[in-house]
């Protein structure tokens, strides 16, 4: 057969075992085929010429390779040193660099998919990022391999390998729990959205991430990044404290140069703060600009599909491939007229474009509330970014900041708190969980788990496991039970007089009289709002408003390891003004010496295996 005409027809055959997923039989000859063709072809030779020596290894008078981290590198970016891929340096790898291997023939998706998972075996069962890997993932990324030497290549992420938080429906081989036994085995209708366009963007899908279970719905005192099914997850900065959640696994795997990129869910926090105790990048966008359809949820007013990445570009890059309207989500159809039809990667910019920011700073609002470490690290930033030609007002306040924020940080019953639970977020979330994890359980199949009632009843009848009683009688990282799940329960779902008030009451507080009253600034408007995204208030006013959050890295504490983010607050849909200014300040950061950025983790504590961990750092 004619070379030219040999690879268009396994690209073809790849293409249809990609999109349609044909039976394993096939699967398996279209495997032999290609890594045969591969091989006459020339794009297996980089894998000949840097071939392992393993098989030479002579284990009588040597020991093979391993990874166990050298006691002496303790407190050290230096402890889980990333093993270079076919030669090739892959920490801290960004998704266009990644690209060019590929496109340059220096790397296959499927050598980078089998570096990648050396890495997961190297850290994993440190930090318990991957909750489940994905055993198709290798025959996938041949395919792709496949259609690149075809000169099909679907985009910038065509062969770049990430993971999904295990509450997004994966229609394939892996399992969707949200971190529970219960649904163990359970079979769901189709592939969440979000993931659907990824797979057809040619992204590879890894794996699963851990989380907090149930997307730390269950309970209201627990260990953050817990989950029965995967265990506590931990971040690489320091495994001994709370590694952000409840997106914690997915964070938690970019930080440490597990995977390029990831998705999280977002009701309240976990995109922003799993992102900004990672040193990463993270996107919450707009309830509404990311389909929730096919991911597990909390409460449809506030959920929001983001992604990680280490650098703007990287996470802007993913959230470029998920946005847009679905018929399965009606929320999606609001964002029509309202955003770009060419994508956010345009917006993308550089420092010199910051003489033409203004920026807001909400002091009183958000910035008391930080430590003296942590504000003058962001403070410098921000003086840097004067320094660069923006804008910078102070006391761009929050005007009724005594109704919707805290003084005691975090906390979603804020409302109820005041005296007032008819002007809680708690009310309103409540209400939604009950309904809206009935109307996802009702389209699973292989599973008699169909409401809460359900989930109830299971982590009663299996408290050792997941804990549904209070500690000491259920299990330390639930040290509250479920009490969260009771509180959703006892409502039964009922929108009543209060859950309308409640619901009102936090949008218009959050909204025209909270976040888009400071943006006004009584006349002199800002381009977005600058907060520290460690005080979760500032999140959480977003979260309550659905406007979106991008938080970049801004610093590391350096008693605890652990790092902080700088967040950039904006109005609904303003998506494009965020990731403009977001991308300004980080180039501003990486050219800057001297200046906070991100850094690699220094694994503090890393045999640490403490449960539950800390919500605070020492």
């Amino acid at each position: 057969m004619h070379t030219s005409t040999s690879t268009i027809a396994v690209a073809a055959l790849a293409f249809l075992l990609y999109s349609s997923q044909l039976s394993d039989i096939l699967l398996a000859m279209s495997r032999k085929i290609v890594t045969c063709v591969s091989l006459c072809l020339g794009f297996g030779v980089g894998a000949q010429r840097n071939s392992s020596s393993i098989l030479e290894v002579n284990p009588l008078q040597q020991p093979y390779p391993y990874y166990f981290p050298p006691q002496n590198r303790e407190n050290s970016t230096a402890l889980f040193s990333m093993p270079t891929c076919q030669g090739i340096a892959l920490e801290e790898a960004t998704i266009d660099q990644l690209s060019g291997y590929m496109s340059d023939g220096l790397l296959t998706s499927a050598q980078l998919l089998r570096c990648y998972l050396k890495r997961v075996h190297q850290v994993d069962d440190y930090i318990k990022s991957i909750i489940e890997l994905n055993p198709d993932a290798e025959d996938i990324a041949i395919a792709l391999d496949a259609e690149r030497a075809a000169g099909h290549i679907r985009g910038p992420l065509h062969g770049i390998p990430f993971i999904v938080k295990d509450n997004f429906a994966t229609k394939d081989k892996m399992e969707t729990t949200c971190g529970s036994w219960m649904l163990l085995g359970s079979i769901v209708p189709r592939d969440a959205h979000v993931v659907a366009k990824l797979r057809q963007a040619g992204a590879l899908l890894l794996g699963k991430a851990t989380l907090s279970e149930w997307a730390d719905m269950r309970s209201n005192n627990y260990s953050e990044g817990y989950s029965p099914r995967g265990g506590q997850a931990r971040s690489a900065y320091n495994l001994a404290l709370n590694p952000g959640g409840s997106s914690s696994g997915s964070a938690v795997a970019v930080a440490a140069n597990v995977v390029p990129f990831a998705l999280g869910t977002e009701t309240d926090g976990s995109v922003i703060n799993s992102a900004e105790r990672n040193a990463l990048v993270g996107i919450k966008p707009t309830v509404g600009l990311t389909s929730r359809a096919g991911v597990v949820p909390e409460s449809e007013h506030q959920d929001s599909v983001g992604t990680f990445g280490r650098t703007v570009h990287d996470a802007a890059c993913a959230f470029d491939a998920i946005h847009g309207m679905d018929a399965r989500d009606n929320y999606t159809l609001a964002q029509k007229g309202k955003v770009s039809s060419n994508g956010y990667m345009q917006f993308l910019t550089n420092r010199f474009a910051l003489e033409n920011a203004t920026f807001g700073i909400p002091w009183e609002s958000f910035w008391i509330y930080t430590d003296e470490e942590q504000q003058s690290q962001l403070l410098s930033i921000v003086s840097a970014v004067k320094g660069a030609g923006a804008t910078v007002i102070n006391n761009t306040e929050i005007p009724n900041r005594k109704l919707t924020v805290s003084p005691d940080g975090w906390n979603w019953d804020f409302g109820t708190t005041r005296g007032y639970p008819n002007e809680s977020e708690y009310t309103v979330v409540k209400v939604d969980f009950y309904n809206n994890i009935k109307s996802y359980l009702s389209e699973l199949e292989n599973t008699n788990i169909r409401s809460l009632e359900d989930i109830v009843a299971y982590n009663y009848a299996n408290d050792g496991t997941e804990g549904g009683h209070p500690w000491p009688q259920g299990v330390p990282a639930f040290y509250s039970g479920q009490d969260g799940f009771l509180a959703s329960l006892e409502t039964k779902g009922v929108m009543d007089e209060a859950y309308y008030q409640a619901l009102t009451f936090t949008q218009k507080a959050t909204r025209e009289d909270g976040i888009d009253a400071a943006l006004k600034n009584n006349g002199r408007p800002v381009d977005v709002l600058l907060a520290p995204s460690d005080v979760g208030q500032s999140y959480q006013l977003s979260a309550q408003a659905g406007y979106p959050v991008i938080t970049i890295p801004g610093g590391v504490h350096s008693r605890s390891g652990m790092p902080f983010g700088l967040a950039l607050m904006g109005t609904a849909w303003s998506e494009a003004t965020l990731l403009k200014w977001a991308s300004a300040i980080e180039d501003l950061q990486l050219s800057t010496e001297g200046l906070p950025k991100r850094t690699l983790p220094k694994w503090y504590n890393y045999k640490e295996r403490n449960i539950p961990v800390p919500f605070l750092d020492p």
